[in-house]
């Protein structure tokens, strides 16, 4: 069965920096396109920042320059670097991806989510 596991969430004081990952679990070829969301208490689910198939990265605007998201496709995972956090970068983050199975199926799969909270 195909996972997307999340990790590296947490209580960081502002300013400070989280790595958060995300890996595909199961039988599968690999991962094409995926992104983060993040979404706080109130508010609807928001696109963080997203990496296409061919590699093309796309940020919210409020985390440009802070945020880097990565993927790797040796290891089946995304990663979001970030940086320089803020209160308001508080919320649950999920990842997502779209996973080509081992019959070339791509199906899109949601992390369970991680709690980041920025606060003093």
């Amino acid at each position: 069965q195909v996972q997307l596991v999340e990790s590296g969430g947490g209580l960081v004081q502002p300013g400070g920096a989280l790595r958060l990952s995300c890996a595909a679990s199961g039988s599968i070829l690999g991962i094409n396109g995926g992104g983060w969301y993040r979404q706080a208490p109130g508010k609807q689910r928001e696109l963080v920042a997203g990496i296409s198939t061919g590699g093309t990265i796309t940020y919210q605007d409020s985390v440009k320059g802070r945020f880097t998201i990565s993927k790797d496709s040796a290891k089946k995972a995304l990663y979001l670097q970030m940086n320089s956090l803020k209160p308001e970068d508080t919320a649950v983050y999920f990842c997502y991806a779209e996973i080509v199975s081992l019959r070339f199926a791509v199906n899109a799969y949601w992390g369970q989510g991680t709690q980041v909270t920025v606060s003093s």
